[in-house]
């Protein structure tokens, strides 16, 4: 019989810019970032020892320079055991989201009790694609101008007829939410307080996230250029913004979570990977989703909560309205406390941090509801979907 795999606790840095001069997080490293997340885990959960963790797995996009491997070298510089295994996973963007299927699926097969799953991306200090050498034979197969992000969500709005007025909408609502969000203390539980830097040089203590525009405007939007196509449609309003950030979870053997005294409010029910055309990679949700859905003999309207990331607001629109969840924005049950257009998208991140938030809104303000879904898309056609049930 399969055990069960519960979220014991999530929390996360704020995400912020990734910019030389304005960035809140510009003098710290990704292990810095990580190790934050680590201490906090294990400070707001007492009962958990760090040599009682089976393994950790953190998920990264860009694994090169200071983000080699940066699951096990942020575990040993931050002074945790030796004896406890790190594994760094790369799925471009759903990174982290697979960093938590790993180890949910070796709780639920048995292999280990307590896990640390998160993800982590340093776009000032790692830039997107920093290192990397596609194979020659890729470009063969694909037109190598149809495979950077702005061009693939150029072409997903084209082919879904993604209007300018309805990523402006979802572009509003999304900051519009994070804001109200923020205000309300909603993020408080799950982000750590970690010390930066304002744009004046002076040390703050950095505990909301950078990116989120209390100003946004419509009409200044409307307004933005279209930098990725001569009479094109996206803009920087409608892009997820480069930034840094690390978040972790702590996942569990419901039975031992028990055994400690822990709380948790969802079960992971199942994840599912899918794979799509790399030109138009931000429709792949719309494959993974389905194929979640279907192995659980669950539609859309089953689902009470969604987070969606929103790479862009074109694909995301499209993902949205072709699995039947919403049309437009304001959406009724998507991304509730805003998403990536505002909040930000540190790469390797944002599929565990969707988790976390995820976590968040069905105890806070949607106790009631019964399942919940994470999902993604991610460069090179890679998507990923996760579900949760109330436990």
């Amino acid at each position: 019989m399969l055990r069960e795999c519960v979220i014991v606790d999530g929390v996360r840095t704020a995400n912020c810019r990734a910019h030389a001069e304005k960035g809140w997080f510009r003098k710290r490293t990704p292990d810095e970032l990580l190790t934050a997340v680590f201490d906090a885990l294990f400070e707001r959960n007492k009962a958990v020892k760090p040599e009682d963790v089976e393994a950790v797995f953190i998920g990264c996009a860009n694994q090169s320079g200071m983000q080699h491997d940066i699951g096990r070298l942020a575990w040993l510089a931050g002074g945790y055991p030796e004896s406890v295994p790190a594994n760094t996973i790369c799925q471009q963007c759903p990174s982290g989201m697979s960093a938590i299927e790993h180890a949910a699926r070796a709780i639920m097969c048995g292999e280990g009790e307590i896990y640390v799953a998160g993800g982590v991306e340093d776009m000032l200090n790692v830039k997107m694609g920093q290192g990397m050498e596609p194979p020659v034979r890729l470009y063969q197969r694909y037109n190598p101008m149809e495979l950077p992000m702005g061009p693939t969500a150029e072409k997903v709005a084209g082919m879904w007829k993604i209007s300018s007025e309805d990523m402006i909408e979802m572009a509003y609502y999304s900051h519009k939410r994070a804001a109200a969000a923020r205000d309300a203390g909603k993020f408080k539980d799950e982000i750590v307080p970690v010390e930066g830097e304002n744009e004046k040089g002076e040390k703050i203590i950095v505990d909301r996230d950078q990116w989120i525009r209390d100003n946004i405007s419509r009409e200044s939007m409307a307004g933005l250029p279209t930098p990725f196509k001569d009479g094109g449609v996206i803009t920087a309003a409608f892009s997820s913004p480069l930034t840094q950030g690390a978040c972790a979870l702590l996942l569990m053997e419901r039975q031992k979570a028990d055994a400690l005294g822990l709380s948790y409010h969802l079960r992971y029910k199942g994840g599912a990977m899918a794979g799509c055309d790399p030109t138009i990679m931000g429709i792949g949700p719309i494959y993974a989703v389905r194929k979640l859905l279907d192995r659980f003999n669950l539609t859309p309207g089953d689902i009470d909560v969604v987070e969606l990331n929103e790479a862009f607001a074109s694909q995301a629109l499209a993902c949205l309205r072709e699995l039947g969840f919403e049309e437009n924005a304001p959406f009724k049950k998507t991304n509730l406390w805003g998403g990536a257009l505002a909040l930000g998208h540190p790469l390797g991140e944002s599929g565990a941090r969707i988790v976390i938030t995820l976590n968040n809104i069905m105890k806070k303000d949607l106790p009631d509801a019964r399942y919940g879904l994470a999902a993604l898309c991610g460069g090179f056609g890679n998507a990923n979907a996760t579900l949760w049930e109330k436990v």
